[in-house]
Formats: structure tokens, sequence, C-alpha cells
């Protein structure tokens, strides 16, 4: 007969759960998970110009910022002991076009602020985001045609794309786009090019999600959308579709994985780690970065504790890092406590 897992629990009152929970010492000595400055990766938003903000209205306390102020907050993530920032570009409207030519301009503002990130922070890692909407006038992540968003072709150009970000410098692509066969066809082309060395983090398991308005006002691509993405992004439904597309990804030879939104799928996140074991990034997406700063300007949340609440719950469904908008005030309030939460 097979043991229960559970049939060690004990019974009130020789069994007191509070006991290790009474004195901090014995919280910290028993915490099954740990929260530190290792674990989180900063997105940031760039735009053209010199010594520009502009604040995203949706996204409380976030900028859009000009390459040159770009690498001064990075310099100081860096120094906040963040590994990792995550780059999007707010595309000049007149550069946006049907087959999103822009995406592989050597000298577009992507690459642009790799080269300048990386002459100056040389030391942070950087995910360039492999997709066409920033780049496409139907803000689709794929090339469209006949109102139908086509995959094969989009393929070519998202393998133009990837070795275009990895010439300038960044150290992960990490397709967001959810084609199909993206990863073997990405990988490919950067092995082809010379980039064996550049890593690839697929969003594997990327669902057509309402959380993400937000970022699409943050990228000015929420207007030009034409109709939705749910021919290509997952069914927040399933589950178990997550893991056929993570483990098409880990046959493709991806390095790690990637889950989004991440809140409301803590769940998949969980099921995907024990499935594969392999490195599990999470998305803490616009919406909920939003949903969070909207309730503490209300006075409803309590900042500091939200946001680290917030993401040990990734850390406690299985991560090994997480995409936040909070990464820079995460890592000021670990510093405060000593390092770890």
């Amino acid at each position: 007969m097979t043991t229960p897992r559970y049939a060690c629990a004990g019974t009130f009152p020789a069994t007191r759960m509070r006991r290790l929970r009474r004195e901090d010492w014995s919280r910290r000595l028993t915490a099954e998970n740990t929260l530190t400055v290792n674990d989180l990766i900063w997105p940031v938003f760039v735009i053209e110009g010199t010594r520009k903000t502009e604040p995203v209205k949706s996204m409380p306390g976030v900028d859009r910022l000009s390459i040159d102020l770009l690498v001064d907050a990075v310099r100081e993530a860096r120094d906040l002991g963040i590994p990792a920032i995550a780059l999007f570009p707010v595309v000049e409207p007149a550069l946006k076009t049907p087959d999103a030519r822009e995406s592989a301009n050597p000298d577009n503002l992507v690459c642009r602020a790799v080269r300048a990130v990386k002459e100056s922070v040389p030391d942070i890692g950087i995910f360039c985001d492999v997709a066409l909407d920033p780049f496409n006038s139907d803000g689709h992540d794929g090339i469209v045609r006949n109102g139908e968003i086509l995959n094969d072709e989009t393929l070519e150009a998202l393998c133009q794309q990837a070795v275009n970000q990895a010439r300038a410098g960044c150290d992960v692509n990490a397709p967001s786009d959810m084609m199909d066969g993206r990863i073997r066809a990405i990988r490919t082309a950067l092995d082809d090019a010379g980039y064996q060395h550049v890593q690839l983090c697929s969003y594997a398991a990327k669902y057509a999600s309402a959380f993400y308005g937000p970022f699409r006002d943050a990228l000015g691509t929420g207007g030009v959308l034409k109709g939705d993405k749910k021919t290509y992004q997952m069914n927040p439904a399933n589950s178990l579709e997550a893991i056929h597309e993570v483990m098409m990804d880990v046959m493709e030879d991806v390095d790690s994985v990637m889950v989004k939104p991440g809140m409301p799928y803590l769940d998949v996140i969980r099921q995907v780690k024990d499935a594969f074991g392999r490195p599990t990034f999470a998305y803490q997406v616009s919406g909920e970065y939003a949903m969070m700063k909207a309730a503490v300007q209300n006075g409803w949340l309590d900042n500091d504790k939200v946001i680290l609440e917030s993401l040990m719950a990734f850390k406690r469904a299985g991560t090994d890092g997480i995409l936040t908008y909070t990464a820079v005030e995460a890592a000021r309030l670990l510093r405060q406590m000593g390092g770890h939460f």
C-alpha cells in the first residue's frame, strides 16, 4: 500500500502549527522559498530622442525613456544587483509597415539601445523581444495577409529580427510571437550566423489575455491592432495545451521558457516547472502591475508589502526569474531587508 503524501500530519493539541511561526528567527529558518534580487528581470520601454521621458498613463511610475536616459536607468538597476533587463521599443508610426521591415534594420531603435547599454553597462543581461507587433502596421506579432496571420512567412522575418538583435549585442532572444516552429527556425538562424552563445527564452505559454492593455498603450500598438490575437495566443481556458507548447519548444532546443501573464496563471507555471524542470520565467504583466498600483494610489493596498508578496507567489509557483515593472522598487526593498524576503 502506498503511504499518502501527507499521512504524517499531526493533530491538535499535541501538534501546534503556530510554534514554528512564533519567532522571527524560526519563520526565517523554515521559509520554503526565498526572493532575492537575482530573481528579477526589469522590462523597460525605449523611445527616440535625447533626455526624453514619457510617462505611461496606464502604468503609474513607468516611463518610456530615450536611449541616453535608459543607459542611466540600467546602470542604476545593475548597481542594485538586477541581473537583466528586457527591452521593448516604441517605434515611430511612420516606420511601421505590413511586412515589419524595420525589425531587420541594423540601426533600428532596439539595436541602437542594445549597443548603447552594452557599451556603458556591459555586465547586465539584455533580453530582446522577438515579435513583429512593434513594427507591424497591423499591430500583430506576425505578417498579415487578407486578415490571416501567416505562420511560415512570419518565421523568416523573425529569424532576420533575431539575428539582427544578436548582432547588436543582445544576450537573450525572447520570441513572444507564438508562431509554430519559431524556436527551431531561430536557433538554426542564430547558429548559422555564428551566434551560438545567444540564448533563446521562449514565451512558450503566452495567453490571449485581457491583462496586456497597458503594455499596448506603452508601445502604441493598441490603437493600430486589427482584430485580436486569439488565433496564435493561447485560450485562457487551457493548461494541458501549455504543456504541449512548452514540450515543443524544449524539443526545438530552447534554453528557457516563459509563462505570460503571471499571477492569473500560477497553476500553469507550477505544471510547467514540474513537467520539464527547465529554467522557467514568468511575466508579471502590465495589467497586473496597473491593478496593484491603482489600488495603492487609492490607499487600498500597501505598496511595498504587495510588491514583495506578489513576487513571492511566483517563486512559490516555481519560477527561476520574474519579469516585473517593480524590479527596481523590489531591489531597493530587498536591499533594505538584508538581501532577501
